[in-house]
């Protein structure tokens, strides 16, 4: 079939998972040509990644995930592995701003690059030399094995502001307290915010060179712990993707115990979140109320499944627990306490001025920004956009268990922290409906297909996560393991929504609106 009337021909992935339709660009003007049409059509960019083919394919290759109405189109063009150093594909950024860093972090890690556009260095950070590649199969023998680079030193050039007045503030790496590293650089007149810009890559460590020739089991451990707050979404991402590279279906019993520790996952970190809003505008009782909550909630996590955080409990081909009667009456009775508890605080946070003072208007982004930037999740439905890989919505139907449970939408029109905190309200009622839902309507059976590696076979893997779309991609080497994994975190795209969010408030906000996207660093850093 064709999409948008473009020359590229997809097919749709096998599998139950999110729709996608999978398609080779014959050239890099059909890729252009089809990126313009995505945009024009509403569409986004959802991932792109790059992979060194040629010891299967003789030629590299660029990945590109579009968002469109009825799924994602995944696109992928073959650049030929010939003399040149640095094989190079068409700028996207022009189209979808969001595939600048995606695009300057593959150039990094695979040594294939745009023809144009921004080309300043993204994860390196002098960590190894310019035309060194880690993501390349022959770098390791390049080096040897355990033998690294001298760390040199290295400059970014960051846009500067000029004008009387302007001056510069920069902010880490290292930060006060546990976070993880990133350097803001504010351009500022006074307190108020001209421009932010950001410079991550901080916490690279090596995942998708890891990755690469390990066993499946592996690579769901490893790909489980890219973000840590976002585990269940990661490892269910990495299993779509797989379950569709072999051809294998999940049982539904571990669809819906997929679906539960999913939504628990959204509701933890919804709970923190909101209490540390409440913090960052010097209302402790908040977050000293939510954590009691998220501490209660988590506590039970490890009840249940085992791990506070659930890890390694979505597994290719099913999950590795079960949950029996008497542990769903739990979690429901559960969800009834911290619903009434949640309600409450909602009603304090609404009615409190000092709150709504700092809330109202601050880092406000429109919907045609978070359009343009490719955004997803909460932050972009709380400028009224309805995106949601769990809902029902114009010419799309959302993957297995979630096409049965009705999930309602969740939307604010505008776009500011109080809209974040609204929705993120919102969202904690929703999910704890549907956990209810889930434990009345469990079916049994199964817990776990087996899975036959299919060399050649790849796979993409989309899962709403509670930050947006966490997506996977993998693909299955002739030795039945894995050939390249690509994890991609929403963040990619948010990161620029929160510069724009912080123009022309003041400084003094800007904790505040960093912690109503709370974005994840080691998700954009692997």
């Amino acid at each position: 079939m064709k999409l948008f009337d473009e020359p590229i021909e997809f097919a749709a992935q096998p599998g139950i998972g999110a729709p996608v339709w999978a398609g080779r660009a014959a050239d890099g003007e059909d890729l252009l040509r089809f990126a313009i049409a995505v945009h024009r059509a509403g569409g986004r960019i959802a991932a792109l990644w790059g992979e060194d083919a040629r010891p299967a394919a003789g030629c590299f290759r660029l990945d590109c995930a579009f968002g469109i109405n009825e799924g994602h189109a995944w696109v992928s063009l073959e650049l030929p592995a010939a003399a040149v150093a640095c094989p190079v594909y068409p700028d996207l950024a022009g189209i979808f701003p969001a595939a600048n860093r995606m695009q300057r972090a593959t150039r990094d890690l695979v040594g294939i690059a745009t023809d144009g556009g921004d080309q300043r260095p993204w994860l390196r950070h002098g960590g190894w030399p310019e035309d060194w590649y880690p993501l390349r199969h022959d770098s390791a023998h390049e080096v040897g094995v355990g033998v690294g680079f001298p760390n040199l030193p290295s400059d970014y050039a960051f846009v500067q502001v000029g004008g009387e007045g302007a001056h510069e503030i920069p902010v880490g790496p290292i930060h006060a307290g546990i976070i993880e590293p990133g350097h803001f650089r504010f351009s500022v007149i006074g307190e108020r915010v001209l421009r932010l810009e950001e410079r991550l890559g901080y916490q690279h460590k090596g995942v998708e060179r890891r990755l690469a020739g390990a066993d499946f089991a592996t690579g769901a451990r490893l790909v489980g712990r890219v973000s840590g707050d976002s585990t269940c979404a990661y490892a269910w991402a990495y299993a779509m993707a797989l379950e569709a590279a072999c051809g294998v279906a999940p049982p539904p019993r571990a669809l819906m115990l997929r679906a539960i520790m999913l939504e628990r996952e959204r509701v933890a970190n919804h709970l923190g979140d909101l209490g540390a809003l409440g913090n960052d505008a010097a209302f402790a009782f908040g977050l000293t109320q939510f954590m009691r909550l998220k501490e209660d909630w988590l506590r039970l996590n490890a009840e249940l499944f085992g791990h506070r955080f659930m890890m390694d409990r979505i597994v290719p081909g099913g999950v590795a627990g079960d949950l029996d009667p008497a542990a769903l009456r739990r979690m429901v009775d559960q969800c009834e306490v911290i619903g009434r508890e949640v309600k409450a605080l909602r009603a304090i946070y609404d009615e409190h001025p000092g709150l709504q003072d700092r809330f109202l208007t601050t880092g406000a982004i429109s919907a045609d920004l978070a359009r343009e930037l490719s955004m997803t999740g909460m932050a972009a439905r709380a400028t009224g956009l309805l995106l949601g890989g769990r809902c029902y919505r114009q010419g799309y139907t959302p993957p297995p268990p979630f096409d049965r449970l009705g999930v309602r939408p969740i939307t604010d029109e505008r776009g500011d922290v109080a809209a974040r905190v609204a929705v993120r309200f919102d969202e904690v009622f929703e999910s704890l409906r549907l956990l209810k839902e889930i434990a009345v309507a469990m079916p049994g059976g199964e817990l776990r297909g087996e899975i036959a590696p299919v060399p050649g076979g790849a796979g993409l893997g989309i899962v709403e996560g509670w930050r947006g779309e966490t997506i996977v991609g993998v693909r299955v080497g002739a030795d039945g393991r894995l050939a390249r994994v690509h994890p991609h975190d929403p963040s990619w795209q948010a990161w620029l929504a929160l510069e724009h969010a912080v123009m022309n408030d003041i400084v003094p906000d800007f904790p505040l609106i960093n912690k109503s996207f709370n974005l994840s660093y080691s998700g954009v850093d692997l």
